[in-house]
Formats: C-alpha cells, structure tokens, sequence
C-alpha cells in the first residue's frame, strides 16, 4: 500500500503496550433461549495501546515524532506485537520448520509467509506480511535452504529461483504487525522533569 512506511513504532515503548486480537461476532438470542453466531470477518484485527509505554520525556518526545512523521492515522507502520512476534513462541528459538507454506509442484515458486494458531482440533492461518529483514530461515522437505529463494519483506511473499518439486516448503521468521493511529491527536503531559506521559496511544493493525 503506497501509504505505509516500513519504518517500526520506538520498540522500548512498545514493550509496554496493551492489547491483542480482535474478533467480530454477531449474536442473535432466539426465543427459545438459544443462540445464533456469526462473524462478517475471516481474521482477527490487533489493537494496541501503547501509551503505558512512555517512561521518560525522550520517550515522549520519540513518539510525538513518530505520529507526526506519519500524518496521525494518515499512514501504517510496522509494529512490534512483544507478546506474538515470532515463527514459533516468544521464548522459543526460531526453526527452518516452524511454519507450514505449501508443497513442491515442480510450478509454484511463490509463497507466502504464514502462522498457524491450533488448539482442541481447530487452526487459524494469518498472514504475515511483514517479516522482520534478517530473520527469515527456510526449509524444503525438512532440509534448509541457505540459498536459492528470495523474501520480500514488504508482503511476506518467498520466492524461489527453481520452483521445489516436492517436499514440504517450511519457514520460521520474526515478523512487525502493519498498524496505524487509532487517532490524530494525542494529549501529552510532562508531569515534572523530564518524566512525559501520553493517557493513551491507541493504534490499530491494517489490513495489507
């Protein structure tokens, strides 16, 4: 999208963020007491807000610039979500298998990063669109690929040179959550020397 910069929100404030994914659900309540659900919406949105982050008037300072640099809600970021920002879990070491793209045809040569969130028998695919540069490991039928392929970091797309003719196509990765401002004016307050503080920085993730 012309109107994101891939540039990351401070990442020491963003340590300090609230918030998660969001899902959208409609309830209808029979007379019979029952209930009818449904979701207008295929994936989850993350909204943030990352105004208990500010520890010092620099950090203030580095915020209020970052929201002018980006014209309020007027253009995406890159985001790092602290609590969900690797291929495999926080605390856990980032493998060439983590995450299931595809299988080799011998004719697809691109795919596109995903993560898989499983549990009682169910999974949820997101999309990841912005890998972190550097990070992204990959594997073919289990075996790493050092060479060969290529990664856009601005969509999440790998590329091969020579399409895989068979195996499983694997990757583990680092990856930003594509957000925006929720708002176009923050409140600021220097409560005493150089201590800042913004009530609330609410952003939210777009969809790329």
């Amino acid at each position: 999208m012309a109107d994101f910069d891939e540039v990351q929100f401070p990442v020491i404030v963003a340590r300090g963020a609230s918030g998660g994914p969001e899902r959208r659900t409609e309830i209808v309540e029979l007379t019979s007491g029952h209930e009818e659900r449904n979701t207008p919406w295929a994936d989850s949105r993350r909204s943030y807000d990352v105004g208990s982050g500010i520890r010092s008037a620099d950090d203030l300072a580095d915020v209020v610039a970052f929201f002018e640099a980006r014209s309020g809600r007027l253009r995406g970021f890159r985001f790092k979500d602290w609590s969900d920002f690797k291929s495999c879990k926080p605390s856990g070491e980032i493998s060439e298998t983590d995450q299931f793209l595809g299988v080799g045809d011998g004719d697809t040569t691109a795919f596109q990063l995903v993560k898989a969130y499983s549990s009682g028998g169910r999974s949820w695919s997101r999309g990841i669109s912005k890998p972190v540069a550097g990070s992204v490991v990959v594997a073919v039928g289990g075996v790493s690929q050092g060479s060969g392929w290529s990664v856009d970091t601005s969509t999440g797309s790998i590329t091969f040179d020579v399409a895989p003719t068979s195996g499983n196509v694997t990757a583990g990765f680092e990856f930003d959550v594509p957000c925006r401002f929720d708002t176009d004016q923050l409140q600021t307050t220097l409560r005493i020397h150089r201590l800042g503080e913004i009530r609330a920085i609410p952003i939210v993730e777009v969809r790329i």
